[in-house]
Formats: C-alpha cells, structure tokens, sequence
C-alpha cells in the first residue's frame, strides 16, 4: 500500500516570539491538539515586548503539520509566531510567519531554508507590476515575505540563546 505525502514524517520548529502570559496555556493547548502529545514548554520573558513571553518547540511528525500549527495558532490578536517544516523527498518545506498587525504569511522551502517562488505567482506579480498596481520590489517583497521579517526580527533577536525543547511523536 502507498503511503500518502502527508503520512512521510518530517521535522520543524514553532516560534513563539511573543504571547501575553494568559494566552501561553492555550499555544500549549493548540499546538497539543496538533501534536497529539503535551510538551514540555519552557516559557521566558520576550524582551521586545513588556508584559510578554516566548517560547520554542521543536517537533516530529507528519508533513504538513506546520500548515495544521499555522492554522490553529492564526488569528489570535495578541501572539506573533513562526513555524517551520523541514521538506521531504515527497514535501516542499514550508514556512509560516504570523503577526497580529500582518496576519498570516506562507511560504514553500527548500533544502537550505531558502524561500521558493512558483512560477504561476512570479507571472502574478509581473501581470500586477506590468499593469504598475506595484513595483518589481514591492512584488518581491510581497514573495519573499519581507513585511513580516521586518515586523518579526525584533523579536527573534530578542531570543537569541533561548532554549529550544524537542517534541518527537512516533508515525
């Protein structure tokens, strides 16, 4: 019997970058709903933010569990997040960037991390930019998601040496 893209097992990670202490339980719900299994978050201050913390989880499990993360955490007013999945030998990897102010961002991955473009959204943009609705830079910035990483740098810099706790569900 074939197994299906989703059923490969694939790795990620979930940044928290900020979420005010009330809402910390409830990450810890959705993302074990998710997960199918408690973790052991360890939850510091986020000094980019007063009166807010952060948290990282590093999990295993199927592909496209990032997008189901993405989707239970998105629309929360008061967090900022990322979450990131590893690509497989079936999967892109993918990226998901949330701030209250934004909403939410997604890209594909590759191997390296790096941001990739499908072509029908690269002919988007040009149809978009040839029109002059936005500029080549404004259209590739909008690709690359560069709004969000402007919003969210802050707040990664302000975790540097954060511990990371490691998830791993058996498939």
């Amino acid at each position: 019997m074939k197994s299906s893209r989703t059923d490969v097992p694939t790795r990620g990670v979930l940044f928290v970058h900020s979420a005010p202490s009330a809402l910390c339980p409830h990450v810890e719900w959705a993302a074990a709903g998710v997960l199918g299994a408690p973790a052991d978050w360890h939850w510091v201050d986020q000094p980019a933010e007063s009166g807010s913390y952060r948290a990282e989880l590093s999990w295993q499990a199927k592909a496209g569990t990032a997008a189901e993360l993405a989707s239970a955490l998105r629309g929360w007013e008061r967090i900022r997040f990322e979450v990131s999945e590893e690509p497989t030998a079936s999967t892109e990897g993918a990226r998901y960037s949330y701030t209250p102010a934004l909403g939410l961002f997604h890209a594909l991955t590759g191997l390296h991390g790096d941001v990739l473009i499908p072509e029908d959204r690269i002919r988007a943009f040009m149809v978009k930019a040839a029109r002059g609705d936005v500029t080549m830079d404004q259209a590739l910035e909008g690709l690359l998601g560069a709004r969000w990483d402007a919003e969210l740098e802050p707040f990664r810099h302000a975790g540097d040496g954060a511990p990371v706790r490691w998830l791993h569900q058996v498939i």
